[in-house]
């Protein structure tokens, strides 16, 4: 039998080898991830889908970075306008006249029993004349002009989802950073998990899909009844190992617009949370046991140096930290987030926090709204 002092190092020494288990198996493949060269470069007939809802402050400052993409072939910019009470209208029309790739799509009425973005999103993605679906929000911007070029070249034969990085922009303040660390975290999981062949989700603001697809799988009708999930819960549908692709260049990332407060950003973060439990079980096997065992490791660690030999429990926490900090270092500067890895232990020792907190929302009811 082992003996009751022991239990806690048994305990830290399990949670800790499931772990590394995620980083060496997983998490690496994005870390040391290279792009491979292409045989031939595309050039695809692209529709750009934005859904906006009194958001003209940000059309004015993020659509003109997106109408001004360099590509020469078709291509086109959808804009929705979802019964915006501001001057969303007025503003595009007025791009329109410089900018006659831009296609607006006005909304004046509600969709009844159906919350949320789906709606507007289905009415851009239905008035989109390309195969080829490119999908931002509002608040965001391209990191260059060649974004669309980039992601569209991903669809190689027999692609139909290709998973981009949405980014949010840098600013100064402990929110920015634990917004922008929460992100990456996301990332480094839904893109590694795509790379070793298992695709769960993506993220609206920089996602691409083909419109067949799209109503291969009756658009959202299976979830129509969740706010969220258009994004994540599509993806989580359709992708497989066979049909999808990732994107990982710093010229195709978008650049979101922060939350300006804590309350904005986690009333954000519920609704985006409480989408994960419809997700395939197989899938939420994968996420809740690297949760599990992440809310596990500190509570471990700190038992295990009450209760037993420090330099044991030392030896434990630092191989975690060692191959926990080669992956997050090579991961961040793959995805423009090297500055958050000086604090990468805290930001991690914070997600134990996170991870209680939001927990809630795998069974709480979401709100309504999408904007």
């Amino acid at each position: 039998m082992i003996k009751i002092s022991w239990l806690p190092v048994a305990l830290l020494s399990l949670v800790t080898l499931i772990q590394l288990y995620y980083y060496l198996r997983y998490f690496v493949l994005l870390a040391f991830y290279r792009k491979k060269a292409h045989e031939v470069n595309r050039e695809n007939a692209v529709s750009i889908v934005i859904c906006a809802r009194d958001e003209a402050d940000e059309i004015a400052r993020n659509l003109p970075g997106i109408l001004v993409q360099q590509y020469k072939s078709s291509h086109e910019v959808v804009v929705v306008n979802d019964n915006s009470n501001d001057d969303t209208k007025y503003l595009l029309e007025g791009l329109y006249r410089d900018f006659k790739q831009l296609h607006i799509v006005e909304l004046v009425q509600e969709a009844l029993h159906i919350p949320g973005k789906k709606f507007p999103l289905s009415m851009g993605i239905k008035s989109a004349k390309h195969e080829i679906l490119l999908l931002t929000d509002a608040d965001c911007i391209p990191s260059s002009e060649h974004w669309l070029k980039i992601m569209q070249d991903a669809f190689a034969p027999n692609i139909e989802v290709v998973l981009g990085y949405g980014a949010y922009k840098k600013k100064k303040g402990l929110l920015n950073w634990l917004v922008r660390f929460d992100a990456f975290h996301t990332a480094i999981q839904y893109f590694s998990f795509a790379l070793a062949g298992k695709p769960y989700m993506g993220v609206g603001r920089n996602l691409a899909y083909k419109k067949a697809l799209f109503f291969k799988q009756k658009g959202f009708a299976a979830h129509h009844h969740i706010p969220g999930g258009d994004d994540d819960l599509f993806v989580n549908a359709c992708a497989t190992s066979k049909n999808t692709a990732v994107v990982i260049d710093k010229d195709a990332f978008t650049l979101s617009s922060p939350p300006n407060s804590w309350k904005e950003w986690m009333s954000q973060k519920r609704r985006h949370n409480g989408t994960g439990k419809y997700y395939k079980l197989k899938h939420k096997w994968l996420l809740g046991w690297y949760m599990i065992t992440h809310v596990l490791f500190y509570p471990s660690l700190v038992l295990g140096f009450l209760m037993l030999d420090w330099k044991i429990i030392l030896g434990i926490f630092s191989v975690r930290l060692l191959v926990q900090s080669i992956v997050f270092y090579k991961a961040m500067k793959k995805l423009g987030e090297k500055d958050l890895f000086p604090f990468f232990l805290l930001w991690d020792m914070w997600m134990f926090f996170y991870y209680i907190y939001f927990m809630s929302a795998l069974w709480k009811k979401p709100k309504p709204h999408w904007n």
